[in-house]
């Protein structure tokens, strides 16, 4: 028995097929789409008869996909966003604008750039609502399944079907308590190695540029502590002999709270802004790109 026509196939239902490969889950693609298990089920079912393809086998607790699902989903993934990208408004007047947008960043970008981008859209775009998520590593499968409308940090995506502009390069300095001795007597490669450390791991596989010089250095910090965050470092450190390694843009936001010295490790590193067709042509979403370019200039 033939399967349906294959043009009856609709945008809607190559979306469905997006969410399920992204998520490799049937539930979790159907509470990113706010629709039930059973319309992702049928949906499934009736792509499958289309492609003459199982398109998900089983595996473990979840679903992965044939070769054949790959290639559907990354032929038609530029075509969606484009599509999308056409029904977004022609024109846009930051005063009048009414809309909600998403940014995935870590704190280095939360501390560092969106406070300016908010001081920026009270000002001149009151009515845009800002939703930032936390991305760690996971900013390019955010993208994918249209959970975020941008991504910002330390990252590489490589693949043409996403565009990039660059934002700023920063480095890493020591900070300590004001009243560190070696607040005083500075630090040389030894010093800091020997010096008791607050070591910021962020989590998962992302490693701190600098840590990846010591290593390759064959060298190794006295890590005395281990934390997920720089959120709390000024009060970590107060009162004690410990130091920690930082980007220069957070310990200018710790203040006065801290000492900052230079780090024998700088280890530069640049931060880009990345974003899907589906917001490319976007005279909204050109806007605010524009904004966080000119946040991150502001910050040198």
């Amino acid at each position: 028995m033939p399967g349906p026509d294959s043009l009856s196939i609709d945008f809607a239902a190559l979306r469905t097929l997006r969410m399920v490969h992204a998520h490799g889950s049937f539930s979790r693609a159907a509470e990113s789409l706010g629709v039930n298990q059973s319309t992702v089920s049928y949906t499934i079912e009736r792509l499958r008869r289309a492609f003459c393809d199982p398109l998900f086998v089983r595996q473990g607790g979840g679903v992965v996909p044939t070769e054949r699902c790959n290639g559907i989903v990354s032929a038609t993934a530029r075509m969606l966003d484009e599509f999308v990208a056409l029904s977004q408004p022609t024109a846009f007047e930051p005063a009048e604008a009414r809309a909600e947008v998403t940014i995935s960043c870590n704190f280095f970008e939360r501390i560092s750039l969106v406070p300016g981008l908010m001081r920026t859209l009270r000002g001149r775009a009151p009515g845009l609502k800002v939703n930032v998520l936390s991305s760690t590593v996971q900013g390019k499968a955010q993208l994918d399944r249209g959970e975020t409308d941008l991504v910002i940090g330390p990252v590489r995506i490589d693949d043409s079907s996403y565009y990039k502009r660059h934002l700023l390069r920063d480095h890493y300095v020591c900070v300590m308590a004001p009243d560190n001795p070696l607040s005083a007597r500075g630090l040389d490669r030894d010093a800091y190695l020997a010096a008791p450390h607050v070591t910021v791991t962020y989590g998962g596989s992302w490693r701190s540029r600098f840590l990846v010089e010591i290593e390759a250095a064959e060298a190794a910090l006295n890590t005395r502590m281990e934390v997920p965050s720089p959120a709390a470092l000024p009060e970590t450190l107060a009162g004690t002999d410990l130091i920690s390694t930082v980007p220069s843009r957070v310990a200018r936001a710790f203040g006065a709270a801290v000492a900052v010295l230079d780090c024998p490790f700088p280890a530069p590193f640049d931060v880009d802004l990345y974003w899907t067709p589906r917001s490319h042509h976007s005279p909204m979403f050109r806007w605010l790109r524009e904004q966080l370019v000119q946040v991150a200039a502001g910050g040198d």
